[in-house]
């Protein structure tokens, strides 16, 4: 006779186990611990075997019916329902444990292993700011997933998005980190392949802007400033680029600033989201030497609206060729540009490992939405200032050895 849910609720435990009876073999055993156990008694190739379908109530007895009745269907086609069982177990606890795996050896943790056995010789900040950019950029493209389901196109979208910010260096240093990442798994059997290295940059990123843009080497970096300071030509123009050198902002940035910009008692120069690329306020910090050609400057335009007053016409600035034109003068046609400033600090003092996050936002390379740009105009500012104020020094020593070199 079929078991009901009433005389299961009422049945008590005794001193020793006894069984009620569901029919076909199914039984609930109800052990002197109070236990109510689903047990079903079946034969397979000629031998007795007993199988537990759970516990009551968390097993209901409409549940107890469905498993004996799926397990009764395994026996007729002649399949043991407690191996089928044990084998499915055992497929669960592979895929339970592959997917473990994949966890564990998701891209950012490797990433991470990576980073610690890389840092060992480096410095803290070129390791800081090696995390910092897989922080901001990598892990959130791509660190979710396994490695080895990370792909080329992966690693190509996030080149080119970043790009797209006006960072192709950046862009650049996410391929070579990601490769060397791959590069570390494989070694180590966690990962099969390297999809990094089915491209170099140049195959995904724009070429580099040469138009305007070329630049020295670092080493010719002394003559050149040696020959600016010695400029005799008008000398608005020859403060224009060497403002533009301590503070390597576009040309256009500096040509067009008017007065009310700059605060030279707090060395700061506020150039308002309507003048620069990004359409996002910008926070020069001036570093002394750049107070000091402003003051000179001062004595000079400091009645009119533009700091780089043109010659010809007060009321407008020089024009964006003026910069241009005289280091054609000094010699430097198609070796160096105002914009080229830029392109030499961010090598110099990437190599001189400073923060990138500092060096980015410094050339205003990040473009923010409106409301952040509010708020993160002035990030990271006692850094820059400290940034700043280094790179100045370190031109006036360029310019103290070239100097030294013209002198022997």
């Amino acid at each position: 006779m079929a078991l009901t849910i009433k005389e299961i609720d009422g049945a008590k435990p005794t001193g020793k186990p006894y069984k009620l009876s569901d029919g076909g073999g199914l039984c609930l055993l109800i052990a002197p611990s109070g236990a109510k156990l689903w047990r079903w008694r079946y034969r397979f190739d000629g031998k007795e075997k007993m199988m537990a379908l759970g516990e009551y109530p968390v097993v209901t007895l409409k549940d107890a019916r469905e498993r004996h009745s799926d397990a009764r269907k395994a026996l007729a086609n002649g399949t043991d329902p407690m191996a089928e069982r044990k084998s499915e177990g055992e497929a669960k606890q592979k895929e339970s444990e592959a997917k473990q795996r994949e966890e564990e050896n998701s891209f950012e943790n490797v990433a991470r292993d990576w980073w610690k056995w890389w840092l060992i010789g480096k410095s803290p900040r070129h390791a800081d700011t090696t995390m910092r950019r897989m922080e901001a950029d990598v892990f959130p493209a791509y660190g979710h997933k396994s490695i080895n389901a990370v792909t080329a196109s992966d690693v190509r979208q996030l080149m080119i998005a970043v790009e797209k910010r006006d960072a192709r260096d950046v862009a650049k240093r996410i391929h070579e980190t990601t490769s060397q990442i791959f590069r570390f798994a494989i070694a180590r059997e966690i990962a099969s392949r390297n999809p990094a290295a089915d491209f170099k940059p140049r195959d995904i990123l724009a070429e580099a802007q040469t138009e305007n843009r070329a630049r020295v080497d670092a080493k010719d970096l002394p003559e050149l400033l040696v020959k600016i300071d010695d400029y005799n030509g008008d000398v608005i123009t020859r403060l224009a680029i060497k403002l533009m050198a301590y503070t390597f902002v576009r040309t256009s940035e500096e040509i067009e600033a008017p007065w009310p910009e700059f605060d030279l008692d707090e060395a700061r120069w506020t150039i308002p989201a309507e003048r620069m690329k990004m359409k996002t306020p910008h926070i020069v910090p001036l570093s002394r030497q750049a107070v000091e050609v402003l003051r000179a400057l001062k004595q000079i335009t400091g009645n009119g609206k533009f700091v780089f007053a043109g010659s010809r016409d007060k009321k407008k600035p020089i024009s964006n060729n003026t910069i241009l034109y005289a280091l054609y003068r000094l010699g430097y046609r198609d070796r160096m540009t105002g914009h080229g400033f830029r392109g030499l600090a961010s090598t110099i003092l990437n190599e001189h490992e400073f923060d990138e996050a500092h060096i980015e936002l410094q050339l205003a390379h990040t473009k923010r939405n409106k409301v952040a740009a509010a708020y993160n105009h002035a990030k990271y500012l006692k850094q820059r200032t400290e940034m700043m104020q280094w790179w100045a020094d370190y031109l006036d020593a360029q310019l103290a050895k070239g100097r030294k070199k013209l002198a022997a």
